[in-house]
């Protein structure tokens, strides 16, 4: 068990990526405090092996597999649709699925793959959830970024590794991208009483940097945390009543800290914002 173990009986939570690693420690947590959780999963075999192990381990039955695959937005908006039509609140989004890609790789068609899976899906699926997460009372949405995000830049030039590609730097300027979405998110919601927060999980022992050469994932996994420690900080922000009203922060070990210098750029913010409206069909409805 993690942290306090806040009661969240009568409210719904979502978790993309909850198959394995941090995704599925923070929804069996979830489902551990009572919540209704979805877990949000692109292949069925492995999202039902992860849903079973939350309900047995949590003794809650309340918990659900809807399938997405987030390298699609047409499968976003479809997935969206569906959650739509069958819950009238989300009171917690946790956008934690995430990727890392060695080389440069194409989603429908023209979008780069890390770019698309890590920073336009928690886009494109926050403001398709928007109305049902502002109808519930005090509800709150968690980004999971990556203290990577320091190596990173937004380079409107090269967004999408146009230019040159490099794996780990794009893994960097998605989690950059992560922040400046949740503080942009958190000013335009600054009238509501939901809030839009993100963090860094630590350096966590899961499966995203399997892409990576041995060497540099044997070096990885000596300083690496366990899922279970990981997650503590998503669980904390989706849970915890010590967080309650406070919006467009930065999260270490369940504490507030200062992410970099260029993660506060508002104009880089609302120029993000804007280009990723843009590429994910949004940009006539803001």
């Amino acid at each position: 068990m993690t942290g306090d173990n806040q009661n969240m009986t009568g409210k719904v939570a979502m978790v993309t990526g909850a198959n394995s690693g941090i995704g599925l420690v923070t929804a069996h947590e979830l489902a551990d405090r009572g919540a209704t959780v979805v877990i949000v999963c692109r292949d069925r075999e492995r999202g039902e092996a992860a849903l079973t192990e939350i309900k047995a381990r949590s003794g809650n039955n309340a918990v659900e597999l809807m399938l997405c695959d987030l390298a699609s937005q047409k499968s976003i908006r479809e997935f969206a649709e569906e959650f739509k039509r069958t819950h009238d609140r989300l009171d917690v989004l946790v956008n934690n699925a995430g990727v890392y890609i060695r080389n440069r790789t194409l989603v429908e068609g023209n979008l780069e793959t890390t770019f698309a899976v890590n920073h336009l899906a928690y886009f494109l699926l926050t403001n398709l959830l928007l109305d049902v997460i502002t109808r519930s009372a005090s509800a709150r949405i968690v980004n999971v970024a990556s203290g990577a995000h320091t190596y990173g830049r937004i380079d409107f030039d090269n967004l999408q590794g146009e230019k040159n590609y490099n794996g780990v730097r794009a893994y960097a300027n998605s989690k950059l991208a992560n922040i400046l979405f949740t503080y942009e998110l958190a000013r335009r919601l600054a009238s509501t009483r939901v809030t839009a927060n993100c963090l860094h999980p630590g350096a966590v022992a899961t499966s995203i940097f399997r892409a990576l050469p041995k060497f540099v994932e044997a070096i990885i996994k000596l300083v690496t945390l366990s899922p279970e420690k990981g997650a503590e900080t998503s669980i904390y922000l989706a849970s915890s009543p010590d967080v309650d009203g406070v919006t467009g922060k930065y999260f270490t070990k369940k504490t507030e800290t200062r992410s970099s210098p260029e993660s506060y750029n508002e104009d880089t913010a609302r120029k993000l914002w804007t280009v990723s409206a843009q590429l994910t069909g949004l940009d006539g409805q803001e």
